[in-house]
């Protein structure tokens, strides 16, 4: 037997019991070679929609197709054995009715999701409902909701104003009275989120949250340095690989104007007659 064999993947169920116990780590992956990374470090692998901007250049998260989350689905789940891996419903897969969230969750299982996320409130909760009665794991969200941009006019913080607080509380309960096993919690003031991973009975994940979220999540491009100079507040960077790489393309197209690279050592030399 493979050691990969031998690894047992997290399950949902095992990220549920984690309520109030060892806070779970979460990070994005959208390719096999960073899953592979990042697989012994993390508890869960999230194939964000934010690969849209990151992977592919798209101003917002509102472009990414459910095709494109599929390819980078099935990429991810190559390249990791232990990890569940958590894949975002794309804008406009989900949202017209629970059966179109069932096709698109489908469709992203089948590639190898151990769960779906989608974004919303209470009027989500229906498609929770129905998506965990056919057997699919539901991650919900709520805060800042990246998809929702341009009705939100903007990536503020959410949650400053009582309203708008009571609302993102009242998602987070309807969410999780329907089924959710988690909830992301994102760009929200942080006594609100820690008010809301005090009254929910599942698992909340923080960015941009509080401390006292049961977990934390971050899009490891911004972890690694490798998204300018636009890092969002609540990122703190582990890596300056942005300075890495440019300092290896650097020395690369030095090396290969001055004829130093390929050197004898790096070509393949004529086979000697025996």
């Amino acid at each position: 037997m493979s050691v990969s064999a031998a690894i047992r993947r997290i399950t949902i169920p095992q990220l549920r019991a984690r309520k109030g116990r060892e806070p779970i780590v979460v990070l994005t992956a959208y390719t096999t070679p960073v899953a592979r990374l990042l697989d012994p470090h993390v508890d869960a692998l999230l194939v964000g929609d934010s690969l849209g901007m990151v992977v592919h250049g798209l101003d917002s998260t509102v472009g990414v197709t459910l095709e494109m989350m599929a390819l980078h689905t099935a990429a991810v789940r190559r390249g990791s054995a232990r990890a569940a891996i958590i894949a975002d419903l794309p804008f406009g897969s989900y949202q017209a009715s629970p059966r179109d969230a069932f096709a698109a969750s489908a469709r992203l299982m089948a590639e190898g999701a151990s769960a779906v996320k989608l974004e919303g409130g209470e009027e989500m909760a229906e498609t929770v409902a129905f998506l965990t009665a056919r057997g699919i794991p539901v991650m919900g969200h709520v805060g800042l909701l990246p998809q929702s941009v341009n009705v939100l006019g903007g990536y503020n913080a959410r949650g400053r104003s009582a309203e708008e607080a009571g609302r993102i509380l009242a998602a987070a309960r309807a969410l999780a009275a329907a089924g959710a096993f988690s909830l992301v919690i994102e760009g929200t003031v942080e006594p609100l989120a820690r008010r809301i991973t005090q009254e929910v009975p599942v698992p909340t994940i923080g960015i941009g949250a509080s401390v006292a979220c049961d977990g934390q999540v971050l899009v490891t491009d911004d972890l690694l340095g490798l998204t300018g100079a636009g890092t969002p507040r609540f990122v703190r960077r582990y890596a300056d690989l942005e300075a890495v790489i440019t300092e290896a393309a650097t020395g690369f197209a030095a090396d290969v104007r001055a004829r130093r690279f390929p050197g004898p050592e790096h070509v393949f030399a004529e086979k000697k007659p025996s």
